[in-house]
Formats: structure tokens, C-alpha cells, sequence
């Protein structure tokens, strides 16, 4: 591309896209923007991003189409609608997918973008919350041909401090996987922890304090440890629905390859439980509440 900072179009202002396009404003990119709810656009309009009002026209007024949506079925929509990207992309353009999806899909999808328009798609799946979208200290795994992972690469700078290009397309997605049965595990034996501690007499409120450097530490118990212990579950940050989407994936990743995953399949019925008693939206740390009454 001739032109020094290509023009992004970013689909998906939702609990993480927000922030990543504040970031890529910040950065000096010229940033078009779409949204299902449009009243989510109105502060990244404010902050100098340009509305379309479809997304073929968010497509053809952009150099890379970014993706930052909630699931597998929502990215497959916006390739396919009517006005959507397989309609409109072409060969000079790129698609990076932010979201976290089925591996399986993402290779389809892309397969079939590059054969009806010759666009090339990077998985770029990210971890690390809504506070690491607004640092700008992301995880990003990537999953792509080597030229378009060196574009993604440099295109997403403002979101990351962690780039890593896992393989061929597909496999950044496999990696958030990956990241995802950590991340949800952890999360469970904190709030099973949580609760022990607290029915035992110890104050829970200092446990992250206490095992900050140690063996347990780890980013979800300095986040959601005092949350649960304070039964502080707003704002939301992430939410249940996630998680237990990424176990989903997780497991039927696993059965394809045949492999043995008991703690991930444990954590996705445990997760499945507390989301059917109304949590599917509500943020993780409300998991405390499958170990307390209260």
C-alpha cells in the first residue's frame, strides 16, 4: 500500500472495540466505523472516526476491515449479508477477524473470501480485557500467510505488547482456545477459593495481595479475587456468555482430535449452570455465586 497509514474500517463497537478504535485514532489512523446499534458509534464519532451507514460502504472506503465481534454466527453474517464485505472487498484489501470464533469456520470463510474477492484474512483472536485494549497491552495471536501477518502486525500496533504469529490461518484462533481453557479454570478455582477462605475464617479481600509474585498469581486472581470477595460485580467487563462459548469451541476442538480435556469439559457445565440461572450476560466474577448463598 502506497499511502504511509492504511484507512481502517472497524466492525463490532462493542466492550472491547470501543477502546481499540480510541487506540488506533490516538495512533493517526483515519477510522471508518459500523455498528448494529448505532448509538454505541456517537464518542468514536466525537473522537474524529466516520460513520457508514452500511458496510459495503464501510468496505469499499477502506484499505483493512477489522472484526471485532461477539461469536462464529455474528462474523459469518457480516461476510454474507446482502451489503456485506463478500460483496464488496476486492484484492488490494485485507481482513483481520479480532473476534474469537471456530477455527473450522474461519478457515472456511476465509478460503472463501479469497476465492470471490482476493482478500486475505488474518484470525488475530486478542486476551486481555477491556483494560488491555485501553493500555494497549494485548495478547494478539495470529493465524495467516506470513506477508499478511506482517501487515496485521504493524496495522494493529496501538491494541498490543504481545504479536505472535502461530501458523497458517486458523491457528490464532486454536491459540485463544487454548488461552481461554486457562483463563476459565482459573477463574473457577478462584471462586471456589474465594469461598473456602471466606467460610473458613480468613479474610479474602487480602488472598490476591497475599500470593501476588507467587506460584498463583495470575492476572485473573488480581481482578476478579477481590471481586468476588467483595461481591462487586459491576461494571461488567466480560461476560459469562464468553467464556462458556470459548469452552464450547474448546471441546469441540478436543472430540475432533480426539483428545481428553476434563477440566475444561467441568468448567463448561459449570459455567452452563450458573448461565441458566441468568448470568449468561452478567460479568465472570459473579461465578463466586455457585459457592455462596449470598
Amino acid at each position: 500500500m502506497s499511502k504511509a497509514k492504511p484507512t481502517l474500517g472497524l466492525i463490532g463497537i462493542g466492550l472491547m472495540g470501543q477502546p481499540m478504535a480510541l487506540n488506533f485514532l490516538a495512533a493517526g489512523y483515519s477510522l471508518n466505523i459500523w455498528n448494529r446499534t448505532t448509538s454505541k458509534c456517537q464518542p468514536l464519532v466525537a473522537a474524529g472516526a466516520h460513520l457508514q451507514t452500511t458496510i459495503g460502504q464501510l468496505t469499499q472506503a477502506s484499505d483493512i476491515i477489522l472484526l471485532c465481534l461477539s461469536d462464529t454466527d455474528a462474523v459469518k453474517a457480516i461476510i454474507h449479508r446482502n451489503d456485506g464485505i463478500i460483496q464488496y472487498g476486492n484484492s488490494t484489501q485485507q481482513l483481520i477477524d479480532l473476534s474469537s470464533i471456530d477455527p473450522e469456520i474461519t478457515v472456511q470463510l476465509a478460503d472463501e473470501l479469497k476465492e470471490k474477492t482476493g482478500m486475505s484474512w488474518v484470525d488475530a483472536p486478542v486476551s486481555g480485557g477491556i483494560s488491555g485494549a485501553q493500555k494497549g497491552t494485548l495478547a494478539i495471536m495470529a493465524g495467516g500467510t506470513v506477508p499478511a501477518v506482517k501487515t496485521a502486525q504493524s496495522v494493529l500496533k496501538p491494541l498490543y505488547s504481545q504479536f505472535t504469529h502461530m501458523g497458517a490461518t486458523g491457528s490464532g484462533q486454536i491459540t485463544k482456545i487454548c488461552n481461554q481453557m486457562i483463563v476459565s479454570c482459573n477463574v473457577l478455582v478462584i471462586a471456589e477459593m474465594i469461598a473456602l477462605a471466606q467460610n473458613a475464617g480468613v479474610n479474602a479481600n487480602k488472598i490476591p495481595t497475599a500470593l501476588t509474585g507467587g506460584f498463583a498469581d495470575s492476572k485473573p486472581l488480581q481482578i476478579v479475587g477481590p471481586e468476588m470477595a467483595q461481591k462487586t460485580f459491576e461494571p461488567v467487563k466480560w461476560r459469562v456468555k464468553t467464556l462458556l462459548k470459548d469452552l464450547r469451541l474448546a471441546n469441540k476442538l478436543a472430540n475432533h482430535y480426539n483428545n481428553a480435556i476434563p477440566m475444561s469439559k467441568l468448567a463448561e457445565t459449570l459455567l452452563t449452570q450458573h448461565g441458566s440461572q441468568g448470568y449468561l450476560e452478567h460479568d465472570p466474577s459473579t461465578l463466586i455465586k455457585l459457592y455462596c448463598e449470598d
